[in-house]
């Protein structure tokens, strides 16, 4: 079942048979922020972490078709956007809240208030679940995200360091 997400867009709850579109959209958003880099590993992180309970939304935009007013319906336009959610516990207080592996909007249609209408849906949804929280990790050169989230009152609760080991000898 699909509703409206914003004026001209649709979203609607995939299934674990959407596998490889997930993939596809995991594999262009780490895309546009690394060019140069091979993402083929991503099918594992699906494999692993997908299923019935990390629910994924898909956005549409609408396309109108008909000649008259009255007999006007909308259908789907390919699929411009995905939020993957998945389940984390607080360190801290050891409660269960949503955890957003991705979010990715198609560059056409950025700038739009897709993201935006999509954090907020998120967060209506894990309100109605008893979520206290949302935990998501940003790349720090991923300027747009970290305004967006910034915008919405997302604040930085920790830092993920690492350090790079040279393998060689």
């Amino acid at each position: 079942m699909s509703e409206q997400l914003l004026p001209g867009y649709i979203i609607r709850r995939g299934s674990t048979l959407d596998r490889s579109l997930l993939l596809k959209f995991m594999q262009q958003t780490y895309q546009d922020l690394f060019p140069n880099e091979d993402f083929s590993h991503l099918e594992q992180t699906v494999k692993q972490y997908f299923s019935s309970d990390t629910p994924l939304w898909w956005v549409e935009e609408e396309r109108e078709q008909g000649s008259n007013k009255e007999s006007l319906f909308c259908t789907p336009l390919p699929t411009i956007a995905c939020l993957w959610v998945g389940n984390a516990i607080d360190q801290v207080h050891g409660n269960r809240h949503a955890h957003i592996f991705i979010l990715y909007v198609a560059p056409e249609h950025r700038r739009r208030g897709i993201g935006t209408a999509l954090m907020r849906y998120v967060e209506n949804w894990a309100t109605q679940r008893g979520d206290r929280q949302i935990g998501l990790q940003v790349f720090q050169s991923n300027k747009p995200a970290l305004n967006l989230y910034d915008q919405l009152g997302y604040q930085t609760q920790s830092l993920w360091m690492v350090k790079f080991l040279n393998a060689e000898k």
